[in-house]
């Protein structure tokens, strides 16, 4: 799987499963591309999900929503995930 196709991916999971005004998904594998644990075709991914569904729920329990959502490609396709919430 290649990067384009895991961003669109993980933009039609998250916005099928919470209400979500705004969101940008950045790749930012290439800050990690000469780290020792980096694997080819595991990306590292920057979220910045503006969701008034989410601003309910405390921080760890956002966190365990998308990690539930996104567990597959968590599994198989990304080594890194950072999550801003607006």
């Amino acid at each position: 799987m290649n990067i384009n196709e895991l961003i669109t991916i993980v933009k039609n999971k998250l916005q099928k499963e919470i209400k979500i005004q705004d969101l940008k998904i950045e790749d930012k594998s290439f800050l990690h591309k000469n780290h020792k644990q980096n694997q080819e075709g595991r990306y590292h991914l920057k979220l910045s999900i503006k969701s008034n569904e989410l601003a309910q729920l405390s921080k760890i329990e956002s966190t365990k929503k998308i990690y539930n959502i996104l567990d597959l490609e968590l599994k198989n396709y990304i080594h890194s995930i950072q999550i801003l919430l607006n």
